[in-house]
Parts: C-alpha cells; structure tokens; sequence
C-alpha cells in the first residue's frame, strides 16, 4: 500500500535487495562509470562525485517518488559483498496505483540471471505489498539486453515511439513494456502450479 517504505533488505534468488548506501559509491560507480554501461541510459558516464550525490526517497508516497534499490551480491568464497547493479523503482502515479522500474548491472555480472531474480523481486513487491495496478518499464529500444529481461519477466510491448527524445545530440526512440497486476497474478500462479 502506498506511502511504502522500502523497511529491511529482501532476499531474491541469490541476490539481496536494499537502498543504496554511502558504503555503496565505489561499487556504483564502477559500472555507472562506464560508457559502455551508460550506452543507452539517459545519463552519461557519472564521475564518483555524481554518484555520491544522487539520493533517492526511503518512502514512495507521492508522483515521482523513487527507490534507488541495490542488487547485493553477498559475501562467500573468500569474497566480500558487492554491489554488482541497481534497480530503479519509481511512483508514477499514486492515484492511478502506476509505477515504473528500471535496472543496471555491472557487465561481468550480466547474462547470469541475477536481473531477473531482482527485477522479479521487485514487481512482486510492486503487486503483492504495494497493490500497484500497473508497473511499466521504458527504454531505448536498442537495448536488446532490456527487452529480453522485459520479455523474461511476463512484461509485453505497449509503445514503440519513433524519434521522440533528443537524445545526446540527436533524436532517439522510447519504447515500453508493461504489466498489470491481473497478468502478473496469472504469472505467479502458473510458476506456483510448476513448482510442485
């Protein structure tokens, strides 16, 4: 339900879910450093300074509030715990029980999986905690990487907008997926069916 806070870090899959933190900046900043990462973002390349800087709402109660949730990979095999990306979750509308979300992880860790578990988290805390109605997801439609993630998570193609955003100097395409909370439901109780 809506005012939410994000309360306590949440388990998803082999990853941990949580606000980001000071402790967190290097660990961001190594990938949202990175232009390669940045490529299709609406952001360039952030310097350590930028990254310091960008806080997030602990609550969303209003339009435009936002969560900024690190994905945590936990300590094991010697390894300390890392930061190795970050989902965006915001309120689009509170009237209308709308909100968005929106992830970046750090290339070594892509193609594994761990997106999906968080981003999955992250929509089942959207319907089932939050009672959201709908939760879209907007891009550039280059982003191969971000449709298959969309397409993985039950989220189907609303809009493909042609040349409506300068974009680094130029014009660039949005696209947007979407879910409902009913096709969400249905989802999650197919997966409960072929768990047993």
């Amino acid at each position: 339900m809506i005012p939410a806070r994000f309360g306590p870090p949440v388990r998803a899959g082999r990853v941990q879910l949580r606000l980001m933190s000071a402790d967190d900046v290097d660990d961001i900043h190594s990938y949202q450093g990175r232009d390669d990462v940045c490529r299709y973002l609406l952001f360039e390349a952030r310097t350590r300074e930028q990254v310091a800087r960008h806080a997030a709402s602990t609550v969303l109660a209003a339009d435009g509030d936002y969560w900024q949730i690190a994905v945590v990979l936990p300590a094991g095999g010697g390894d300390a715990e890392r930061v190795i990306g970050d989902i965006y979750f915001g309120l689009k509308s509170a009237e209308n029980l709308a909100g968005e979300i929106g992830w970046t992880s750090y290339p070594d860790f892509q193609g594994r999986g761990y997106a999906t578990e968080a981003a999955s988290a992250m929509l089942r805390r959207a319907f089932d905690e939050l009672e959201l109605h709908r939760v879209i997801a907007e891009f550039d439609p280059r982003n191969d990487s971000s449709i298959a993630l969309c397409r993985r998570l039950g989220m189907r193609e609303e809009a493909h907008f042609v040349k409506d955003l300068r974009f680094r100097g130029d014009w660039a395409d949005t696209g947007i997926y979407a879910i409902l909370d009913d096709e969400w439901a249905t989802r999650a109780a197919v997966g409960r069916r072929g768990a047993r």
